[in-house]
């Protein structure tokens, strides 16, 4: 399918989490998540949705690599349930004001929008995420087995000087400051 149906609409109408693939000139892929309450994206038009950027990381990995190569897939989740919408097409940043002005879900109008022109949708086989029991807690390993994101921080920076709780902290105040 190269548009949107009644049905794919109320699917992207109901995700609260998208992930964005795309890739740079050289052929570097980058998936990020973008998030929001359900309808966050805005679907323009049959073959044309919006992202709002909204405040995360100050990374622009996505961004610039859709204005290199114009191109993005995504994939759509809906928490609790095991369908999920796939779709991909050209992509561009806008930072027109009349589509920012439409992009409020997340409590205001971002500072840019990645806009996808769909080429391809279809859902998306549910296997993967019933074998990974993402949606059942009783098959969850316990938070004590995983190692924390400041761990995996500072392993990967190999900041020895910083201690887990300085780190943690940082995560802590960002997450506060960000979305308030």
């Amino acid at each position: 399918m190269t548009e949107l149906t009644e049905q794919t609409r109320r699917l992207i109408g109901c995700s609260s989490l998208v992930l964005v693939a795309s890739v740079d000139a050289e052929g570097n892929c980058d998936v990020s998540p973008r998030g929001g309450p359900a309808g966050f994206v805005a679907v323009l038009d049959a073959r044309t949705v919006a992202i709002p950027d909204a405040t995360g990381n100050k990374r622009l990995d996505t961004l610039q690599n859709v204005v290199a190569t114009g191109r993005a897939g995504l994939l759509f989740v809906i928490p609790g349930r095991t369908t999920t919408l796939r779709v991909n097409g050209r992509a561009c940043v806008s930072t027109r004001p009349e589509l920012l002005s439409q992009l409020t879900a997340v409590g205001k109008p971002p500072a840019s929008a990645l806009v996808l022109g769909i080429e391809e949708v279809y859902p998306h086989c549910p296997k993967a995420l019933l074998r990974g029991g993402v949606w059942k807690p009783e098959q969850w390993l316990p938070a004590d087995a995983q190692p924390t994101s400041a761990e995996v921080t500072l392993a990967q920076l190999r900041m020895l000087e910083l201690t887990i709780a300085d780190i943690e902290q940082v995560e802590a105040d960002s997450l506060k400051y960000r979305y308030e």
